[in-house]
């Protein structure tokens, strides 16, 4: 998994709560694999009319913010069912961080999974960045994730995120890596047991 620091690019604002996943990825996408460009058809049904013509009024098809690598959200992002395909989609799309009041907790854990950071702000403070984007697109974003804080235009603000989860992503750790870097703490546990319960099975 790829390490996240710091990212400065540009914000797309989807001023809208309750996101879900199905919105994020339709569901006739999830058999479809990642090398077949899952990130294409992210937002798909909210992005194109029937007749496969992009809706003009659709933040993402905008310009400015066509190769957004920041989403600026309402409250619950990713709500819905569990899909970690949602994760890819946004991620291949060049999505690296979700900025939002509070997000689905599933979808959460799936970000972090993937090295996608998920940073928690107010509702007031998610309605100023979403206002300050509507009225310069091209206003740059930084997410910095050691310092906790967003910066948009000359505001900063700090943001909320796990503990455990903000020190998986600055080191790239995935589940494999994370539990490897208690090996120190499982081999002192096995001797310590060993040494308990000489009697036992040894532990493998």
């Amino acid at each position: 998994m790829d390490k996240f620091t710091k990212l400065t690019g540009a914000a797309c604002p989807i001023d809208q709560s309750n996101v879900n996943t199905d919105q994020i990825l339709p569901a006739r996408y999830l058999k479809w694999t990642r090398a077949q460009g899952i990130g294409k058809v992210l937002f798909q049904d909210l992005r194109l009319d029937a007749d496969g013509s992009e809706k003009l009024d659709f933040p993402l098809n905008k310009p400015a913010w066509r190769d957004a690598n920041i989403v600026v959200a309402g409250r619950n992002f990713g709500c819905g069912s569990s899909r970690e395909a949602a994760v890819y989609a946004l991620y291949d799309h060049g999505v690296r961080c979700v900025i939002a009041p509070s997000f689905g907790d599933i979808f959460s854990g799936n970000a972090v999974q993937n090295g996608l950071l998920t940073a928690i702000v107010t509702d007031a403070e998610a309605a100023e960045i979403i206002a300050a984007l509507k009225q310069t697109p091209t206003l740059p974003v930084t997410a910095d994730l050691e310092q906790e804080t967003i910066v948009c235009g000359n505001r900063t603000f700090k943001f909320a995120i796990d503990p455990v989860r903000r020190m998986r992503l600055l080191k790239g750790w995935d589940d494999i890596a994370l539990t490897e870097s208690f090996r120190d703490r499982i081999a002192a546990f096995k001797t310590k047991d060993r040494a308990e319960r000489p009697w036992s099975t040894p532990i493998a």
